[in-house]
């Protein structure tokens, strides 16, 4: 479920001074060195103090971007699970494992594990950004990303002051690097709970889910589109850029940490992208992040499932 251009898998080659019919250099990011892990995403169930029923789980999985590939090699499931099944949350940033116990006897435990391998490559941004520009008519599958979303707040007075001091009289990258600059030096890092971009912007501080807020807001007001990629433990914005044949490509950029702007040497599984999700088993919320999820019942009130979340590399 690539979204943008596929990516150049070797390297660019240096255009020579007569070679007038060779091609264009590549506008998207390239693809660096691939890392390449086991990650395993299950839970075990267990029924405590009585037996359970129509036990449901969901959890999100890493999924295939231009820059990661993944590939479920082992199922391991016990007895009482019913089967396994896959989905993908409209707008496609995230996939999903649906685990289904239809009866869990007491003292019983149920255990559901999915083996992917996982290959993450670095990004490197193009050599030549001048026919880079923010899209003039964004298409259906970006407005999504132009709008607020949950800790983004674009239309927050602080945040649009802020947004229109950056990138006064730049055009397409240069401008998204002055919203990058700009935002990395107004907020200092630093940990702490989610407060999102207003607050961040009012405290002068936040860690890398405030700076990425911030960035994400202050680039939709200019209208760029942009979204949040999550990876273990972290994460950190991407942006998209059109060139002057129309087509798109996303950029990412490092707001916390060593600076990386349209390149992004992290290797780490992607686990979501984006900040705004409709998940079928918490109707009528608009989540930041789509978390792992359980439900069930006790048989005549005398019991109640326990979950352990497996998720890591193997």
């Amino acid at each position: 479920m690539a979204l943008g251009l596929p990516l150049a898998l070797t390297p660019r080659p240096g255009r020579a001074a007569d070679d007038v019919d060779a091609p264009p250099a590549p506008t998207g990011p390239s693809l660096g060195d691939f890392r390449r892990l086991s990650y395993r995403v299950g839970l075990t169930v267990s029924a405590l103090g009585g037996p359970c029923r129509d036990v449901y789980a969901s959890l999100p999985l890493p999924a295939e971007w231009p820059e990661q590939r993944v590939e479920v090699i082992d199922e391991e499931t016990t007895p009482d699970i019913r089967n396994l099944r896959y989905r993908t949350l409209p707008g496609g940033g995230v996939r999903q494992l649906l685990v289904d116990i239809p009866a869990l006897p007491v003292g019983q435990e149920a255990r559901a594990v999915v083996t992917l391998d996982v290959e993450r490559a670095a990004l490197i941004a193009p050599e030549d950004t001048s026919r880079l520009s923010i899209p003039p008519k964004p298409s259906k599958d970006l407005k999504p990303f132009l709008g607020p979303s949950p800790s983004i707040e674009t239309r927050h007075p602080k945040v649009v002051r802020f947004a229109k001091s950056l990138g006064e009289g730049l055009e397409g990258w240069e401008k998204v690097e002055a919203i990058y600059d700009g935002v990395r030096a107004k907020i200092e890092y630093r940990d702490g709970p989610l407060k999102g971009a207003a607050r961040a912007l009012a405290d002068g501080w936040g860690d890398c889910e405030e700076l990425t807020c911030l960035f994400i807001a202050c680039a939709r007001y200019h209208g760029i589109p942009a979204r949040t990629v999550w990876v273990e433990g972290h994460c950190y914005p991407e942006f998209h850029l059109v060139d002057d044949e129309g087509r798109g490509s996303w950029f990412p950029c490092q707001a916390a940490g060593t600076r990386a702007f349209g390149s992004m040497p992290d290797q780490l599984p992607i686990l979501q992208k984006g900040d705004s999700f409709r998940d079928p088993d918490r109707p009528g919320k608009s989540l930041r992040y789509v978390s792992d999820f359980c439900r069930g019942s006790a048989v005549s009130e005398a019991g109640s499932p326990k979950v352990d979340w497996i998720r890591g590399p193997a």
